[in-house]
Protein backbone atom coordinates (compact mmCIF):
# COMPACT_ATOMS: atom_id res chain seq x y z
CA UNK A 1 0.00 0.00 0.00
CA UNK A 2 1.38 3.04 -1.01
CA UNK A 3 1.48 5.59 2.28
CA UNK A 4 1.32 9.10 2.44
CA UNK A 5 4.80 10.82 3.78
CA UNK A 6 2.94 13.75 4.71
CA UNK A 7 -0.68 16.08 4.44
CA UNK A 8 0.60 17.35 1.38
CA UNK A 9 0.90 14.39 -0.79
CA UNK A 10 -2.88 13.83 -0.13
CA UNK A 11 -3.79 16.88 -2.01
CA UNK A 12 -5.59 15.31 -5.33
CA UNK A 13 -6.66 12.01 -6.50
CA UNK A 14 -10.24 12.71 -5.06
CA UNK A 15 -13.54 10.47 -5.75
CA UNK A 16 -16.09 11.16 -8.33
CA UNK A 17 -19.47 9.64 -7.07
CA UNK A 18 -22.63 9.41 -9.31
CA UNK A 19 -25.84 11.56 -8.01
CA UNK A 20 -28.57 9.02 -7.52
CA UNK A 21 -31.34 10.45 -5.84
CA UNK A 22 -31.87 14.35 -7.78
CA UNK A 23 -33.55 14.67 -10.86
CA UNK A 24 -31.08 14.52 -13.73
CA UNK A 25 -33.57 14.33 -16.36
CA UNK A 26 -31.56 12.24 -19.15
CA UNK A 27 -28.20 12.81 -18.22
CA UNK A 28 -26.17 10.88 -15.55
CA UNK A 29 -25.00 13.92 -13.00
CA UNK A 30 -21.18 12.99 -11.17
CA UNK A 31 -19.52 14.85 -8.81
CA UNK A 32 -15.69 14.98 -7.81
CA UNK A 33 -15.14 15.52 -4.13
CA UNK A 34 -12.61 17.89 -3.95
CA UNK A 35 -13.86 18.61 -0.46
CA UNK A 36 -11.86 15.67 0.55
CA UNK A 37 -8.73 17.40 -0.12
CA UNK A 38 -6.76 18.03 3.06
CA UNK A 39 -7.61 21.44 2.93
CA UNK A 40 -10.85 20.84 2.61
CA UNK A 41 -11.29 22.66 -1.04
CA UNK A 42 -10.11 22.06 -4.57
CA UNK A 43 -7.75 25.02 -3.90
CA UNK A 44 -5.40 23.04 -2.07
CA UNK A 45 -4.29 22.08 -5.56
CA UNK A 46 -3.48 25.67 -6.76
CA UNK A 47 -1.90 26.64 -3.61
CA UNK A 48 0.49 23.56 -4.04
CA UNK A 49 0.98 24.54 -7.47
CA UNK A 50 1.93 28.04 -6.84
CA UNK A 51 4.58 27.20 -3.92
CA UNK A 52 5.95 24.45 -5.92
CA UNK A 53 6.78 26.40 -8.56
CA UNK A 54 8.32 29.43 -6.78
CA UNK A 55 10.41 27.61 -5.07
CA UNK A 56 11.47 25.81 -8.16
CA UNK A 57 12.37 29.65 -8.94
CA UNK A 58 14.05 30.79 -5.84
CA UNK A 59 11.23 32.82 -5.10
CA UNK A 60 10.56 31.79 -1.03
CA UNK A 61 13.05 30.72 1.20
CA UNK A 62 13.29 29.92 4.89
CA UNK A 63 11.67 33.14 6.13
CA UNK A 64 9.70 34.05 3.44
CA UNK A 65 6.04 35.13 4.05
CA UNK A 66 2.84 34.18 1.36
CA UNK A 67 0.65 36.91 0.91
CA UNK A 68 -2.70 36.20 -0.85
CA UNK A 69 -6.21 37.82 -1.67
CA UNK A 70 -9.18 35.32 -1.16
CA UNK A 71 -11.95 34.14 -0.63
CA UNK A 72 -10.86 31.79 1.65
CA UNK A 73 -9.77 28.30 0.24
CA UNK A 74 -6.79 29.17 -1.62
CA UNK A 75 -5.96 31.36 1.73
CA UNK A 76 -6.36 27.52 3.58
CA UNK A 77 -4.50 25.72 1.17
CA UNK A 78 -1.14 28.53 1.47
CA UNK A 79 -1.38 28.67 4.48
CA UNK A 80 -1.53 24.58 5.03
CA UNK A 81 0.74 24.16 2.68
CA UNK A 82 2.99 27.52 4.07
CA UNK A 83 2.88 25.81 7.66
CA UNK A 84 3.99 22.13 6.47
CA UNK A 85 6.67 23.62 4.89
CA UNK A 86 7.56 26.31 7.56
CA UNK A 87 6.88 29.52 5.60
CA UNK A 88 4.56 32.30 7.36
CA UNK A 89 1.06 33.46 5.65
CA UNK A 90 -0.72 36.66 5.54
CA UNK A 91 -4.17 36.49 4.08
CA UNK A 92 -6.36 39.59 3.29
CA UNK A 93 -10.11 38.13 3.23
CA UNK A 94 -13.02 39.83 2.27
CA UNK A 95 -15.39 40.65 5.06
CA UNK A 96 -18.65 38.59 4.23
CA UNK A 97 -16.35 35.32 3.98
CA UNK A 98 -17.76 33.07 7.04
CA UNK A 99 -16.39 33.40 9.80
CA UNK A 100 -15.32 29.30 10.28
CA UNK A 101 -13.13 30.36 7.43
CA UNK A 102 -11.16 32.66 9.38
CA UNK A 103 -10.99 30.82 12.78
CA UNK A 104 -9.46 27.75 10.28
CA UNK A 105 -7.08 30.08 8.90
CA UNK A 106 -5.78 31.42 12.54
CA UNK A 107 -6.02 27.95 13.57
CA UNK A 108 -3.46 26.93 11.55
CA UNK A 109 -1.14 29.99 12.21
CA UNK A 110 -2.01 32.36 9.17
CA UNK A 111 -2.35 36.23 9.71
CA UNK A 112 -5.97 37.35 8.81
CA UNK A 113 -6.96 40.23 7.69
CA UNK A 114 -10.20 41.61 6.72
CA UNK A 115 -11.01 43.97 4.11
CA UNK A 116 -14.49 45.76 2.10
CA UNK A 117 -16.75 42.98 0.44
CA UNK A 118 -18.47 46.18 -1.06
CA UNK A 119 -16.35 47.69 -3.44
CA UNK A 120 -14.93 47.61 -6.87
CA UNK A 121 -11.30 46.45 -8.66
CA UNK A 122 -10.43 49.64 -8.96
CA UNK A 123 -10.92 50.96 -5.21
CA UNK A 124 -7.69 51.15 -2.23
CA UNK A 125 -9.77 48.74 -0.11
CA UNK A 126 -10.46 45.66 -2.94
CA UNK A 127 -9.17 42.65 -1.38
CA UNK A 128 -6.69 42.07 -4.47
CA UNK A 129 -5.44 45.70 -4.25
CA UNK A 130 -4.89 45.85 -0.50
CA UNK A 131 -2.55 42.48 -0.43
CA UNK A 132 -1.28 43.83 -3.38
CA UNK A 133 0.11 46.91 -1.22
CA UNK A 134 1.13 44.18 2.37
CA UNK A 135 2.83 42.68 -0.07
CA UNK A 136 5.11 45.49 -1.46
CA UNK A 137 5.44 46.79 2.56
CA UNK A 138 6.26 43.22 3.72
CA UNK A 139 10.23 42.08 3.63
CA UNK A 140 10.83 39.07 1.30
CA UNK A 141 7.64 38.83 0.86
CA UNK A 142 5.96 36.39 -1.95
CA UNK A 143 2.92 37.71 -3.41
CA UNK A 144 0.84 34.22 -4.67
CA UNK A 145 -1.30 36.19 -6.60
CA UNK A 146 -3.70 33.57 -7.84
CA UNK A 147 -5.69 36.08 -10.05
CA UNK A 148 -2.52 36.55 -12.35
CA UNK A 149 -0.62 33.26 -11.63
CA UNK A 150 -0.82 31.14 -14.58
CA UNK A 151 0.69 27.72 -12.01
CA UNK A 152 -2.98 28.81 -11.14
CA UNK A 153 -4.87 27.11 -14.17
CA UNK A 154 -1.83 24.89 -15.13
CA UNK A 155 -2.80 23.08 -11.59
CA UNK A 156 -5.82 21.73 -13.10
CA UNK A 157 -4.29 20.91 -16.75
CA UNK A 158 -1.80 19.05 -14.82
CA UNK A 159 -4.23 17.15 -11.99
CA UNK A 160 -7.63 17.80 -11.86
CA UNK A 161 -7.96 17.18 -15.93
CA UNK A 162 -6.51 14.01 -16.47
CA UNK A 163 -8.26 12.81 -12.87
CA UNK A 164 -11.53 12.93 -14.38
CA UNK A 165 -10.74 12.14 -18.06
CA UNK A 166 -9.35 8.88 -16.30
CA UNK A 167 -11.76 8.24 -14.25
CA UNK A 168 -14.74 8.69 -16.25
CA UNK A 169 -12.44 6.60 -18.90
CA UNK A 170 -12.70 9.61 -21.43
CA UNK A 171 -16.59 9.63 -21.43
CA UNK A 172 -17.76 12.94 -20.36
CA UNK A 173 -19.72 15.04 -21.88
CA UNK A 174 -19.91 18.30 -19.78
CA UNK A 175 -18.08 19.99 -17.11
CA UNK A 176 -19.69 22.68 -14.58
CA UNK A 177 -16.92 25.09 -13.05
CA UNK A 178 -17.75 28.37 -11.32
CA UNK A 179 -15.43 31.10 -11.89
CA UNK A 180 -13.51 33.05 -9.15
CA UNK A 181 -10.20 33.45 -10.44
CA UNK A 182 -11.38 31.19 -13.78
CA UNK A 183 -8.43 28.77 -12.92
CA UNK A 184 -10.26 25.47 -12.77
CA UNK A 185 -12.35 25.88 -16.26
CA UNK A 186 -9.75 27.46 -17.72
CA UNK A 187 -6.92 24.64 -16.98
CA UNK A 188 -9.64 21.86 -17.68
CA UNK A 189 -11.10 23.68 -20.37
CA UNK A 190 -7.32 23.51 -22.07
CA UNK A 191 -6.66 19.57 -21.27
CA UNK A 192 -9.66 18.75 -22.52
CA UNK A 193 -9.98 20.55 -25.68
CA UNK A 194 -6.82 18.78 -26.80
CA UNK A 195 -7.92 15.19 -25.16
CA UNK A 196 -11.95 15.10 -25.74
CA UNK A 197 -12.78 17.84 -27.61
CA UNK A 198 -16.51 16.78 -27.27
CA UNK A 199 -16.42 17.95 -23.94
CA UNK A 200 -18.32 21.15 -23.15
CA UNK A 201 -17.33 23.36 -20.36
CA UNK A 202 -20.12 24.87 -19.17
CA UNK A 203 -20.03 28.55 -16.76
CA UNK A 204 -22.34 28.62 -13.27
CA UNK A 205 -22.33 32.05 -12.23
CA UNK A 206 -23.97 33.48 -9.52
CA UNK A 207 -26.62 35.95 -10.01
CA UNK A 208 -24.90 39.58 -9.93
CA UNK A 209 -21.51 37.96 -11.12
CA UNK A 210 -20.42 39.96 -14.59
CA UNK A 211 -18.91 36.62 -16.05
CA UNK A 212 -21.79 35.27 -17.92
CA UNK A 213 -22.41 38.43 -19.79
CA UNK A 214 -18.82 38.58 -20.53
CA UNK A 215 -19.09 35.16 -21.89
CA UNK A 216 -22.52 35.76 -24.14
CA UNK A 217 -22.27 39.59 -24.72
CA UNK A 218 -19.07 40.17 -24.69
CA UNK A 219 -20.53 42.65 -22.16
CA UNK A 220 -18.33 43.80 -19.25
CA UNK A 221 -21.17 44.87 -16.56
CA UNK A 222 -20.89 46.51 -13.08
CA UNK A 223 -21.55 43.67 -10.76
CA UNK A 224 -24.24 44.30 -7.85
CA UNK A 225 -22.38 41.97 -5.09
CA UNK A 226 -25.35 40.75 -4.16
CA UNK A 227 -24.48 36.48 -4.56
CA UNK A 228 -24.21 34.90 -1.32
CA UNK A 229 -22.16 32.37 -2.24
CA UNK A 230 -18.69 32.22 -1.47
CA UNK A 231 -15.52 31.96 -3.68
CA UNK A 232 -17.29 32.22 -6.76
CA UNK A 233 -18.68 35.28 -8.88
CA UNK A 234 -16.39 37.87 -10.07
CA UNK A 235 -16.23 42.13 -10.21
CA UNK A 236 -13.79 41.73 -13.08
CA UNK A 237 -12.35 39.11 -15.75
CA UNK A 238 -8.84 37.52 -13.63
CA UNK A 239 -5.71 37.03 -16.35
CA UNK A 240 -6.31 33.47 -15.97
CA UNK A 241 -9.69 33.25 -16.95
CA UNK A 242 -9.53 31.97 -20.84
CA UNK A 243 -12.77 32.85 -21.84
CA UNK A 244 -12.23 30.80 -25.49
CA UNK A 245 -13.10 27.12 -23.40
CA UNK A 246 -16.42 28.15 -22.19
CA UNK A 247 -19.28 26.97 -24.34
CA UNK A 248 -22.55 27.26 -22.55
CA UNK A 249 -23.24 29.61 -19.07
CA UNK A 250 -25.77 29.90 -16.40
CA UNK A 251 -26.81 32.13 -13.77
CA UNK A 252 -28.22 30.83 -10.33
CA UNK A 253 -29.85 33.20 -7.95
CA UNK A 254 -29.03 32.23 -4.14
CA UNK A 255 -32.18 30.99 -3.17
CA UNK A 256 -30.93 28.11 -6.07
CA UNK A 257 -27.66 27.79 -5.04
CA UNK A 258 -28.93 27.55 -1.13
CA UNK A 259 -31.78 25.08 -1.87
CA UNK A 260 -29.90 22.68 -4.08
CA UNK A 261 -26.90 22.23 -1.31
CA UNK A 262 -29.90 21.80 1.23
CA UNK A 263 -31.15 19.26 -0.92
CA UNK A 264 -27.79 17.61 -2.15
CA UNK A 265 -27.48 16.99 2.34
CA UNK A 266 -31.09 15.46 2.61
CA UNK A 267 -30.57 13.01 -0.42
CA UNK A 268 -27.50 12.47 -0.91
CA UNK A 269 -25.94 13.22 2.69
CA UNK A 270 -23.29 15.00 1.43
CA UNK A 271 -22.53 18.43 3.08
CA UNK A 272 -21.38 20.92 0.26
CA UNK A 273 -20.02 24.32 0.65
CA UNK A 274 -21.93 27.25 -0.94
CA UNK A 275 -20.01 27.63 -4.58
CA UNK A 276 -21.25 23.08 -5.16
CA UNK A 277 -24.86 25.02 -4.58
CA UNK A 278 -24.12 27.21 -7.71
CA UNK A 279 -22.52 24.65 -9.66
CA UNK A 280 -24.77 21.51 -9.32
CA UNK A 281 -27.59 23.80 -9.48
CA UNK A 282 -26.26 24.85 -13.33
CA UNK A 283 -25.42 21.36 -14.06
CA UNK A 284 -28.67 20.17 -13.09
CA UNK A 285 -30.37 23.18 -15.30
CA UNK A 286 -27.75 21.61 -18.12
CA UNK A 287 -29.03 18.10 -17.47
CA UNK A 288 -32.89 18.99 -18.06
CA UNK A 289 -32.29 20.60 -21.32
CA UNK A 290 -30.63 17.64 -22.90
CA UNK A 291 -32.69 15.29 -25.07
CA UNK A 292 -30.50 12.53 -25.00
CA UNK A 293 -28.05 10.72 -21.90
CA UNK A 294 -25.22 12.39 -21.40
CA UNK A 295 -22.46 12.21 -18.65
CA UNK A 296 -22.30 15.66 -17.02
CA UNK A 297 -19.78 16.08 -14.43
CA UNK A 298 -19.54 18.97 -11.35
CA UNK A 299 -17.72 19.53 -8.53
CA UNK A 300 -18.02 19.41 -4.72
CA UNK A 301 -15.73 22.42 -4.09
CA UNK A 302 -15.28 22.63 -0.70
CA UNK A 303 -16.49 21.44 2.60
CA UNK A 304 -20.10 22.27 4.14
CA UNK A 305 -19.26 22.20 7.34
CA UNK A 306 -17.32 25.61 6.96
CA UNK A 307 -21.17 27.09 6.56
CA UNK A 308 -23.06 25.43 9.47
CA UNK A 309 -23.88 28.33 10.48
CA UNK A 310 -25.01 30.04 7.63
CA UNK A 311 -25.60 27.53 4.61
CA UNK A 312 -27.47 25.08 6.92
CA UNK A 313 -28.65 27.48 9.69
CA UNK A 314 -32.32 28.17 9.53
CA UNK A 315 -32.20 31.60 10.96
CA UNK A 316 -29.60 33.09 8.63
CA UNK A 317 -31.55 31.59 5.57
CA UNK A 318 -34.60 33.49 6.91
CA UNK A 319 -32.60 36.65 7.41
CA UNK A 320 -31.92 36.61 4.06
CA UNK A 321 -34.94 35.93 2.91
CA UNK A 322 -33.29 32.36 1.63
CA UNK A 323 -36.26 29.90 3.61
Amino acid sequence: MNQAKELIDLIGNTPIIQVKRLDTGKCNLFLKLENTNPGYSIKDRVALNIINNAEKEGQLNKDSTIIEASAGNTALGLALIARIKGYKATVVILDKMNENKIFHLRAIGANVITTRSDVGPDHPDHYVNVAKKIAKETPNSFYASQFTNMNNPKAHELTTAPEIFNQMNGNVDAIVCGVGTGGTISGIGKYFSEHSPKTEMVLADPEGSIVKDVVEKNEVKEADYSWLVEGIGEDFIPDTLDLKYIKKAYSVSNKEAFDTIRNLASTEGILGGSSSGTLIAAAIKYCMEQTIEKNVLTFVCDNGEKYLNTAYNESWLKEKNLI
